[in-house]
């Protein structure tokens, strides 16, 4: 056989062994005929046969050269957007064609503010996918019902959609879950009453929904929890104590929901430092109980139904920040020293008979 033949081949065998195969492109055309991308041509770069290189947004398996992660945001520091002056915009929706990419790890089409249409139904049967982040779109549809199939999947991050319907009941299935977002969506329903399967959860951030019901106890058997905002919702019942037993938890955000009864005393000496309950239904008096383990950044207990004076143990936390306690029906001398020496006003309007700096004087018995 010719020399220069046997090179040939050569080549072309080196040349289709680290090239992704036929497949796994024509899927990423297929993918790419459904989104319109009309100022930046972030998808100019998409030709030739080889897409494991220099196709923008997009990185292979170097064993396999099968695709591995789609990665395209709206909002970067890369070079495109920098020349372009602008954050990007996209229209179209996410094909099912993606799912015929079965080696995909990561799937991240975020802040293109434009890209409608549904979650693909398929996206579940992509068995390596480790996370899946639309975040800032205009998706709509449900979660998928089979969403627990992806035993991998560490990060679920849809917020800033129009994702309707409730969690799915499988969800709680998906054991290496560390980062769940569904922020500012349409979902409705209630948390599944088993979240608490979730155990490498770190962070649960359900903020901004139509999500009713109860906060279910089994949360606060999420060890890793760290991080877990439900406000804006349309939850009630009262705040299991339990949550201020938690030994990582550092931000709960509960504010405007329906959650009624008495502020859990386990809460005034948690690990929790930014502790927001405003704008609730919550009754009684703020708990005593405050000490040296009591740190807030914030603490805003505001736009409530709370009674009864401010409690004196609160100059012995250790520090706090912001402290809001207006709109309730509190009575009597506001605590001197910190953290009310450096307080406003503000942080006490619109109570019963709150008295002394930095409102009115008190009267004198």
């Amino acid at each position: 056989m010719n020399l220069n033949v046997v090179v040939l081949l050569l080549l072309l065998l080196i040349s289709s062994a680290t090239c992704c195969p036929p497949s796994d492109r024509r899927a990423l055309l297929a993918f790419r005929s459904a989104l319109h991308e009309p100022y930046l041509g972030i998808f100019n770069s998409w030709t030739g046969q080889d897409c494991c290189h220099n196709w923008y947004g997009i990185s292979c398996d170097s064993l396999t050269h099968r695709v591995a992660d789609i990665n395209l945001r709206g909002e970067s520091e890369d070079p495109i957007f920098e020349r372009a002056h602008r954050t990007g915009y996209m229209t179209g929706h996410i094909s099912a064609s993606i799912c015929e990419l079965t080696r995909l790890s990561a799937i991240t089409i975020a802040d293109w503010k434009g890209i409608s249409g549904e979650i693909p139904k398929c996206i579940t049967r992509l068995p390596f996918l480790r996370t899946l982040d639309l975040i800032g779109n205009q998706i709509s549809g449900g979660i998928p019902y089979d969403i627990g199939r992806l035993n991998r999947l560490a990060v679920l991050n849809v917020a800033d959609n129009r994702i309707s319907g409730s969690i799915p009941k499988s969800l709680t299935n998906l054991s290496s879950l560390m980062h769940l977002d569904l922020r500012n969506n349409l979902i409705s329903g209630v948390i599944p009453s088993d979240v608490g399967r979730l155990k490498m959860l770190s962070r649960a951030l359900l903020s901004g929904n139509r999500i009713t019901g109860r906060i279910p106890e089994s949360l606060t058997n999420i060890y890793r929890l760290a991080d877990v905002d439900l406000s804006g919702n349309q939850l009630y019942g009262t705040i299991p104590p339990s949550l201020g037993r938690m030994s990582v938890l550092a931000t709960l955000n509960l504010d405007g929901n329906k959650i009624s009864g008495e502020i859990p005393q386990t809460l005034m000496t948690s690990s929790v430092m930014n502790l927001n309950l405003s704008r609730n239904l919550l009754q009684g008096k703020i708990p005593e109980g405050f000490g040296p383990r009591s740190y807030f950044t914030v603490l805003d207990l505001s736009y409530n139904n709370l009674k009864g004076p401010i409690p004196r143990s609160i100059s012995g936390a250790s520090f706090i920040g912001h402290l809001d306690l207006s709109h309730n029906h509190l009575c009597g001398r506001i605590p001197v020293g910190s953290p009310f020496d450096h307080l406003e006003a503000a942080s006490f309007m619109f109570n019963d008979c709150l008295c002394g700096k930095p409102l009115r004087a008190c009267l004198k018995n």
